[in-house]
């Protein structure tokens, strides 16, 4: 199952690890967009989790690791038995997961304000994540994959929102910056977060968007998630701030998806909201597993659902409000 190149590595590692070079069973994890390799491989009884990061994959290993670490010691990402930068592969605990609670989205507060609160992680190696962004969706406006209506709409609240978001003075923090749920596990009392290649220092509301996608299904509960990071009432301003950069990941994850498909030689159709299932039924589904985003049908779907959130979202008085609101003095 592990690849010929990469099988003195793992040896390596479980010798060091464990003292031995043998292990129980193994089992692949899929999953993702990550290129990378994911094992549970269960070591004298015990199961743990195995990564063996692709020579494709986007981050820097030893930024990933430094990362991961950090959260280790602060007792929000498992316990590390072993890395190796030279080998690109790092071994951990392996969590087993249980249902998520009602509550989760407090549950993400409180794991990404101790994230949030550890010491700067590097800055991405290439542009800041805004920009990043920016440069996807305009590759997906270039590829002519929406009908000229809708495209006309999307794009012009998108530039407005950029250009608001742009002129907020910066919050960066450590930054996990894929909090889903295949990196988000709940082993019955407390959080884990996993996956740790797109780890860097970002803005603070990135990583509590992409938490509310899941797990915040209306504005009262984001009132109380929002409540529960900052440990008192979100004010307008930052309700604001978080609304418009929910609308840019509205659009960044489409282009991201349609992009990065169309890189490994996929014939990408033109998208339509028009049959798109509503937004957090959808994200139920991926919590559930139903689900996996494994193929590219459920991928280009997953971008449809977020392009109908977000023409929904347009012309909205929240939007307009959002838009409207100046940063605090």
């Amino acid at each position: 199952m592990i690849p010929t190149e990469h099988a003195p590595a793992v040896t390596r590692a479980l010798q060091s690890a464990f003292n031995t070079d043998t292990y129980d069973e193994i089992h692949a994890r899929a999953g993702g967009l990550s290129p990378s390799l994911v094992y549970r491989i269960v070591v004298k009884g015990r199961p743990y989790l195995l990564r063996i990061i692709s020579k494709q994959a986007w981050g820097d290993p030893s930024k990933e690791f430094a990362a991961m670490q950090a959260a280790s010691d602060a007792g929000i990402a498992p316990r590390i038995h072993y890395s190796s930068l030279e080998d690109r592969l790092i071994l951990t605990d392996f969590i087993a997961t249980r249902p998520y609670p009602a509550d989760m989205a407090l549950h993400m507060a409180g794991v990404l304000r101790m994230l949030h609160a550890l010491p700067p992680f590097p800055p991405p190696a290439r542009g800041d994540y805004l920009t990043t962004m920016d440069t996807f969706v305009r590759r997906f406006q270039a590829a002519n994959l929406l009908p000229e209506s809708l495209a006309s709409d999307l794009f012009r609240c998108y530039d407005e929102v950029l250009a608001a978001y742009r002129a907020l003075p910066a919050e960066p923090v450590s930054s996990h910056n894929d909090v889903k749920p295949q990196n988000t596990l709940f082993d019955g009392t407390r959080v884990w977060l996993v996956d740790w290649e797109a780890a860097f220092l970002n803005d603070r509301y990135v990583d509590l968007a992409i938490v509310a996608n899941f797990f915040v299904p209306d504005e009262a509960a984001e009132q109380a998630y929002l409540a529960a990071y900052f440990r008192e009432p979100a004010n307008p301003h930052r309700l604001a701030r978080f609304h418009l950069i929910r609308q840019l990941l509205h659009m960044f994850y489409p282009a991201l998806i349609c992009v990065l498909l169309s890189s490994t030689g996929t014939t990408v159709p033109q998208l339509s909201i028009d049959d798109a299932p509503a937004f957090h039924a959808f994200h139920r589904n991926l919590i559930s597993g139903e689900v996996p985003l494994t193929t590219p049908a459920e991928r280009f779907e997953y971008a449809c659902v977020h392009l109908a959130r977000f023409y929904q979202n347009l012309d909205t008085q929240r939007l307009t409000e959002s838009l409207s609101l100046t940063p605090n003095p």
